[in-house]
């Protein structure tokens, strides 16, 4: 099961809004064949395990090792359990049941049905922790919120005239473009849009571009900033539509602004196009804003070295997180927290 896990991780970033899933099959403790999931609309890990095997006999009485639950529905591929069914793979092993309604236990049925031994639960926990923004999608209908932001050590994320445009280190920028390049897409919203006219791409590491996400309730950002140059996919959520060819318009929510049910239709907006992720990337008052809402499910706070003594001040994560870790990154200290752990059971 950690082969599989290890296998799915590789999927981050391409598969969205699907799940992670990473196949091995063994016979008589030899691993005969694995696969994972590469990207949205290819084929699923289990149907390129079994691809895999050079030699198809030796599928005969074969265990299939798979971290999620095989589908038995189709959808943009056919189903998983009939492919396994279709070889005389005798065991299946799973990580995690499958919360897609679609899902739900109906693999694991077919496969009963069909004769083949099944067990579940194996390595659940870190199953679930792999596949997380795709538990919150299922449970809450909404991306998975990665807010992510950058303070001083004694406490401010900007100088009060915002004239610090860089807080972290250059190793800590390069993760953060690592980090891009794994989420559906980044969020920003007027006042960062401004001050810092940021690309929002992924320039400092060999990856791919995430979507952009500009929250212009005014349409206060020039058009000559780079959001709007055109070169990856942008959305512009705005009260009027923008004479520009460059974003795709998302009317901006009738809801009291930055209001809890604001941002609930947002996000939905959002989830409707496929955008199982978001990293928010500011500013100030859009992750304050989150943050008391309790809408967010994870944290990346880096911690400089250096003192402003006075400034704009940084977020705090109001509510108990279920964990954290931290992680030195060069000159930087990298805090990770998580909302609640429940959104990874």
């Amino acid at each position: 099961m950690q082969r599989c896990l290890a296998l799915a991780q590789k999927g981050l970033g391409q598969v969205s809004p699907n799940p992670m899933v990473g196949a091995v099959i063994v016979r008589e403790d030899r691993v005969i064949g694995e696969g994972y999931h590469e990207q949205f609309g290819g084929p699923h890990a289990e149907v390129k395990a079994i691809q895999s095997v050079t030699d198809q006999e030796l599928l005969r009485d074969a265990t299939l090792y798979v971290n999620l639950e095989p589908c038995n529905h189709m959808g943009k591929t056919p189903p998983c359990t009939e492919a396994i069914l279709q070889t005389e793979i005798s065991r299946v092993v799973i990580g995690m049941s499958d919360l897609n309604p679609l899902v739900a236990g109906q693999g694991i049925q077919r496969l009963q049905e069909a004769g083949i031994q099944v067990s579940t639960g194996i390595e659940e926990q870190k199953c679930l922790e792999l596949n997380r923004r795709f538990i919150v999608n299922q449970k809450e209908h909404r991306p998975y919120i990665i807010l992510k932001w950058a303070q001083t050590a004694d406490g401010f994320i900007a100088r009060e005239d915002y004239s610090s445009k860089w807080i972290s280190a250059e190793p800590s920028r390069k993760l953060v473009h690592r980090w891009r390049s794994e989420e559906d897409a980044v969020l920003v919203g007027t006042r960062t849009a401004q001050i810092d006219d940021p690309e929002l791409n992924v320039r400092l590491i060999d990856g791919r571009d995430p979507i952009r996400i500009l929250l212009d309730e005014r349409l206060e950002v020039p058009t000559e900033y780079n959001l709007y140059n055109g070169k990856q996919k942008t959305f512009l959520v705005s009260r009027t539509q923008p004479g520009q060819n460059s974003v795709e318009w998302i009317p901006w929510p009738e809801s009291p602004k930055k209001s809890r049910t604001f941002w609930e239709q947002l996000l939905a907006s959002l989830y409707s196009k496929n955008i199982g992720s978001i990293i928010v990337e500011g500013g100030s008052a859009i992750l304050h804003s989150l943050i008391a809402h309790n809408l967010w499910d994870e944290a990346r706070i880096f911690k400089s070295p250096e003192n402003f003594l006075k400034g704009i001040p940084a977020p705090g994560i109001l509510q108990n997180p279920s964990s954290s870790t931290e992680v030195p990154t060069t000159e930087d200290l990298l805090s990770v927290y998580f909302r609640c752990k429940s959104n990874h059971q």
